[in-house]
């Protein structure tokens, strides 16, 4: 059977997420665990989504609109973009792979930063295409320059996770125009604003990437998973020309958004005053974090998202395993090549309280 697959599948590495609370604790036979392993919403998800998902539970015998209809009307209406602009998926995962299956095949050129979101390395694998990584600059942020200088004419895609995972770094609106000048237009810019709405509450130098799209070839993937926290759900949109959403709709499978998901995410982007209260309240973790860190001597990376990457200055594989032990969840940077670090989900207080105290024991 092995030599019926084909060859560039067998290089790629499978995504490995987050451990799940159920499997650690029956693994270690624990009552209570905390996970903050996955950037998820610790505030629970938007109330009105969970309302809205409650009416639509009863229609879920009939296949969903497979337009998405009252979803896009209600995320155009939000964003001042039009209908046609718009494009849905099971997650902003999906909107990634769209644009790779749309635009890139055997042999072509796809440039990211090193380290980042790791699925946009595994989409590439699967259409056998060429990776260029580009290390991270000071700080850990895209090197911008350096991805512009690797661009060559076998080049599809430039992707920038604007916030990144797993630093939480972003690029600001000064050097994403710097890089779009003299940028050539048949080469496609993903921005993937995943964390969009952290970023841009926090700073007020972080560019909306809706700003870039009169420029030919700008795909801008956003999240429901995130500030709304609708993980569970897996709702994400893109943004671009009708004419880049036109084509990347031929390979969108037919009921690629399941009905409820439509429904919660239709609902959860008018809830305003939730999508506040997450927001306050990351940015007030954050800073607690930032303090005990500090305390323990320990540095870590300033975020615009909602976790954090921290250097615990061990092997992470094993300080992720003292943690877990102690009923801990985060998760060990080891598949991103970041061998003393992990990252941390921003919690409730008594959840980050938990993870604090629980790092001190796994310290000693």
């Amino acid at each position: 059977m092995k030599s019926r697959v084909r060859q560039n599948i067998l290089k790629v590495k499978q995504y490995v997420p987050g451990k799940p609370i159920e499997e650690v604790q029956r693994e270690l036979g624990l009552k209570k665990v905390v996970k903050l392993a996955s950037n998820e919403n610790c505030m629970g998800p938007s109330p009105k989504a969970v309302e809205a998902v409650r009416k639509a539970v009863r229609e879920v015998n009939r296949y969903p609109d497979a337009s998405s209809f009252y979803l896009r009307k209600q995320v155009s209406k939000s964003l001042g973009v039009d209908e046609g602009s718009l494009i849905f998926g099971n997650g902003s995962d999906e909107i990634i792979g769209m644009a790779i299956r749309t635009f890139v095949g055997d042999g072509d050129e796809v440039v990211i930063a090193r380290p980042t979101f790791l699925i946009y390395e595994i989409m590439c694998q699967l259409q056998n295409a060429v990776v260029k990584f580009v290390p991270l600059a000071r700080g850990m942020k895209h090197d911008l320059k350096a991805m512009k200088e690797a661009i060559t004419d076998k080049t599809k895609i430039v992707f920038i996770a604007n916030p990144d995972n797993p630093t939480g770094t972003y690029v600001s609106r000064k050097e994403l125009d710097e890089f779009f000048k003299g940028l050539p237009d048949e080469v496609i810019v993903f921005l993937d604003e995943a964390y969009f709405e952290f970023a841009r509450y926090e700073f007020k130098d972080y560019p909306d990437g809706r700003d870039y799209l009169a420029r030919p070839g700008v795909i801008v993937a956003r999240s429901f998973s995130k500030a709304y926290g609708l993980a569970g759900l897996r709702a994400g949109y893109g943004i671009s020309s009708p004419e880049i959403i036109n084509y990347m709709e031929r390979t969108r499978e037919p009921f690629n958004m399941n009905l409820l998901a439509q429904a919660g995410a239709a609902a959860a982007v008018g809830d305003k005053s939730f999508l506040k209260k997450t927001l306050s309240h990351v940015t007030l973790q954050k800073k607690f974090f930032y303090s005990e860190f500090k305390k323990l001597g320990l540095d870590c990376v300033e975020s615009a998202t909602n976790f954090v990457l921290v250097n615990v200055k061990m092997d992470c594989k094993d300080l992720f395993s003292a943690l877990l032990k102690r009923g801990v969840i985060v998760r060990d940077m080891k598949a991103w090549g970041l061998d003393t670090y992990i990252r941390v989900t921003v919690g409730t207080a008594a959840e980050n309280r938990k993870f604090i105290n629980a790092l001190k024991g796994a310290l000693k």
